[in-house]
């Protein structure tokens, strides 16, 4: 018999490693099974508490009847009445824009913003402030105005426009409208109350998208939560839906040019045209900016990214292994690690102190685009009293009316230019620029 042969008939010893490295691997696939089926079931009870545990009413407007299924989103909704501190640049709370900045008198002369013009306070003061606010008061100063300016104010508003017609509701007085709603901003503004998606519940995005040539059906889960807020959120006036109409109650968005400041500019004059009062200084037709934060945050960065408003101002929260988004909604300043640390790696020092550089300096452009406009206002009015004639005033006029309106279109916005800062300083060197130009035509114009 050969060494070889020897060797194949000498039966192996069992190595005692193997059995061990056999059990460890089976334990290994126990355990990441066990993770596996416990995350399945994790998934399954966080489906299960997305949809109602009670029915809900479609188009409900209480809020506290959507509670009863969803405690944590209504519970921290319910903070909204919060005023809290303010930040640098804004917050809750009645902030006089009026007493802090005198110019603004001038150049809302005319107009009931001259009268009242505060900060706006959390979705829960929406249809309290409404309500109360002196620019629709005469008494004190105000003018009346229609229904339509309940739209955005309360949750009762999708039902009662389901009720009356869309055009009837804004035909009808504030008075009529405001009787037959309880409820503040909440959650049918933009739940679906069967299956919890976002939805649109103001025509006037969806006849905006319209006008664009958009289908507003075919915006993903993340556009939706920045569209739920741009139904509000926007630049809007009162549209006449024919000729016969006195005064314009159908509330329609300037986007048919785009969002910019500048196509909604040529919009009002070209399309329209439409002006909001008559300077009664300068003579000069002017234009409102309601609030245009969607249009401004579609030129900043966030929106190229697709960081959506809930990103921001409504972050997801953990609480007892369950997340949520929180609808305190208010500004990231007030909520740096959960708003802005998600994606930014610096300390909240290093962000707040980069956000409040962005608004300084936008606050700086806005002052000298008020000191030029005033200006303007005087010298345009100074020279009518003077007998400067109409038609000789009317390149002056036009240029503090396209001016005014850029202004006010960084003015009127939330978050202080921080949404879009490079076009912020645009448009507000644009409003510089045609201020003074204004004051140049003038001077030409009295010669």
């Amino acid at each position: 018999m050969t060494t070889t042969d020897h060797a194949e008939q000498t039966p192996r010893r069992p190595r005692p490693w193997v059995g061990w490295a056999v059990f460890a691997l089976a334990l290994c696939a126990t355990f990441v099974l066990g993770l596996l089926a416990a995350s399945v079931l994790e998934r399954r009870r966080e489906s299960a508490a997305l949809l109602p545990a009670a029915p809900v009413a479609d188009l409900e407007g209480d809020s506290a009847k959507w509670g009863e299924s969803f405690p944590r989103q209504y519970e921290s909704w319910r903070r909204t009445a919060e005023d809290g501190p303010r930040t640098k640049h804004g917050g809750p709370g009645h902030y006089d824009h009026l007493a802090a900045d005198p110019r603004l008198k001038a150049l809302f002369a005319g107009y009931p913003f001259e009268v009242e013009y505060n900060d706006e306070r959390g979705h829960m003061h929406a249809l309290e402030d409404v309500r109360g606010t002196a620019r629709m008061d005469p008494a004190r100063g105000g003018k009346p105005q229609p229904g339509t300016c309940l739209t955005c104010k309360s949750s009762d508003v999708p039902g009662l426009m389901a009720e009356m017609g869309v055009a009837e509701f804004y035909k009808a007085t504030f008075g009529e409208v405001s009787a037959k709603v309880s409820h503040p901003i909440g959650c049918a503004d933009c739940h679906d109350p069967q299956t919890m998606n976002l939805r649109i519940t103001r025509p006037a995005l969806r006849e905006a998208f319209a006008s664009m040539g958009k289908d507003i059906n075919t915006a993903s889960h993340q556009e939706m939560r920045t569209l739920v807020c741009a139904q509000c959120h926007a630049e809007y006036y009162f549209a006449k839906k024919n000729p016969s109409e006195e005064k314009g109650t159908y509330l329609t968005f300037p986007w048919k040019r785009g969002t910019t400041a500048d196509a909604m500019e040529t919009y009002y004059t070209r399309d329209v045209p439409h002006t909001d009062w008559t300077h009664p200084v300068s003579g000069a037709a002017m234009v409102k900016m309601q609030h245009p934060d969607y249009e401004a945050y579609r030129s900043g960065v966030h929106a190229y990214r697709d960081v959506s408003c809930a990103d921001c101002h409504m972050p997801y929260r953990s609480e007892g292994g369950v997340k949520f988004t929180d609808h305190h909604i208010q500004s990231p300043l007030k909520n740096i690690n959960a708003a802005c640390g998600t994606c930014h790696r610096w300390s909240e020092a290093e962000i707040r102190a980069r956000v409040e550089t962005i608004q300084d300096t936008t606050r700086e452009l806005l002052d000298r685009a008020e000191d030029a406009l005033v200006a303007a206002h005087n010298e345009v009015g100074a020279a009518a009293k003077a007998g400067v004639t109409a038609a000789q005033l009317a390149e002056s006029r036009d240029l503090l009316r396209r001016a005014q309106l850029r202004w006010d279109y960084i003015a009127a916005g939330n978050g202080m230019g921080f949404h879009a800062p490079q076009e912020s300083a645009r448009v507000l060197a644009s409003a510089i620029d045609l201020a003074q130009q204004a004051r140049v035509s003038v001077a030409k114009a009295r010669k």
